[in-house]
């Protein structure tokens, strides 16, 4: 079935019409109604009203997602007054799988229409439609971070803002191999996507993209105002395999040695890739500063420059969200570093993943299956979804009374020797 015609949740739909509100797929074929969506989606994020040439973009874009709307049909406007956008992305898992994930984005809630249950409804339908599709996550990228703990999902990676002084700095990462060359955006496109899909399968946290996430990466979208100011180099390695690249601008400064590197993104699937990347952005001319969004939290600026305090974190937040729906096929997904066994009390009060569980981990893969077992560990399913990819913040979570029991057991399980990383927004 194609996922973007599922029919919609029953029980979001009387929800909604309950309080004279209609529940609608947007049928991507219909130019008028994705229009309208999608001038109420830029409208919920405070962005400009889209013009002809973006929208004729964002159309091609957005084609490829389900996206749903709410509408008030009694009211003078025609645009919807709340929206939502799912599809099925492959997050990348300790140990390399992909697993199909429900991701979910797009979500606003006109400021006319708040306390009527639109954004109850859009998630709980999407959760729902999840669980009914078999998928065992659900994730999201957030722009507040008091919203969607109460949907049961858990910050799962978080990412950091780093700015160079690089007439501090000089670069202390050792020789660079391969070659570096400027590229056109849309002739380098094709190229760059398969860069950015090996490089996200390589790391746990980060996802496949879809075409449209791809190209914001790698090149400029529709009438992007800055579109003339991007450059992007690419790294190709000494065999000529292409493993990396990065697109930046530039930004002037009254004083013309002292302009400022701002990264849209950089993509590495080799250590050579990244070494020889940064080298680039940091040995430029006539630059005083380098600034970079969404990277890990272990990105290792600081280990390739001779002045540690030259490289500073900017910004240090949450970024991808996970939402466990099937506790069995999550945890199996994954492989763990140690061995061992502990019993898992979840709980999760929209009841798609409570329970209690075994978790029995041999050689790395595990095995989980329900028990009455009395339970080692007591925890919400938004907490399992905080420590679901590796990240070191269970002893955190029981500190401060959302994680009960055996904290070290699990903590020694599920974390990873290299902490997860999302690069990107969905």
């Amino acid at each position: 079935m194609d996922y973007r015609t599922i029919p919609l949740d029953d029980t979001s739909a009387r929800e909604l019409a309950a309080t004279g509100l209609r529940y609608a797929l947007v049928d991507a074929a219909d130019p008028d109604a994705l229009d309208g969506w999608i001038r109420a989606d830029f409208r919920g994020f405070h962005g400009r009203r889209p013009s002809a040439e973006m929208l004729a973009g964002a159309r091609e874009n957005f084609a490829a997602r389900r996206n749903i709307a709410v509408y008030d049909d009694e009211g003078p406007s025609r645009e919807p007054v709340g929206t939502v956008n799912t599809w099925p992305a492959p997050l990348t898992v300790p140990g390399g799988a992909r697993v199909d994930s429900w991701a979910i984005s797009s979500v606003t809630v006109a400021p006319t229409h708040r306390r009527r249950g639109v954004a109850r409804a859009l998630l709980g339908g999407e959760l729902r439609t999840a669980h009914a599709l078999g998928l065992p996550l659900a994730i999201l990228t957030v722009s507040e971070s008091v919203i969607y703990g109460r949907w049961g999902f858990g910050p799962a990676t978080w990412s950091t803002a780093w700015t160079i002084d690089t007439k501090r700095v000089r670069w202390a990462g050792g020789e660079t191999t391969g070659r570096l060359s400027f590229a056109e955006p849309d002739e380098y496109a094709e190229i760059g996507e398969r860069v950015l899909d090996r490089a996200m399968a390589g790391r746990h946290g980060e996802i496949g993209l879809q075409p449209y996430l791809a190209k914001r990466l790698i090149g400029p979208l529709p009438a992007d105002p800055d579109a003339e100011k991007l450059r992007l180099v690419r790294y190709d390695s000494a065999t000529g395999e292409p493993e990396g690249f990065v697109s930046y601008s530039l930004k002037g400064d009254d004083d013309f040695t002292r302009h400022t590197v701002e990264v849209r993104y950089l993509a590495a699937a080799t250590p050579e890739a990244q070494r020889a990347l940064w080298r680039y952005l940091l040995d430029l001319d006539l630059v005083a500063a380098v600034k970079v969004w969404t990277r890990g939290v272990d990105e290792p600026v600081q280990a390739l420059v001779n002045d540690i305090r030259g490289a500073r974190v900017t910004d240090l937040e949450d970024h991808l969200w996970v939402r466990i729906l099937d506790v069995p096929a999550a945890l199996q997904a994954r492989t763990y570093e140690q061995d061992g066994s502990v019993v898992l009390d979840v709980a999760d009060d929209l009841g798609f993943a409570a329970g209690r569980f075994r978790l029995t981990v041999r050689d790395g893969r595990a095995e989980v299956a329900p028990t009455d077992d009395p339970a080692d560990v007591t925890l919400a399913v938004n907490a399992l979804g905080s420590v679901y990819l590796g990240h070191d913040v269970a002893r955190g979570l029981a500190l401060a009374g959302r994680i009960e029991g055996d904290v070290d057991a699990l903590d020694r399980l599920f974390r990873t020797a290299v902490p997860p990383r999302l690069s990107t927004w969905f």
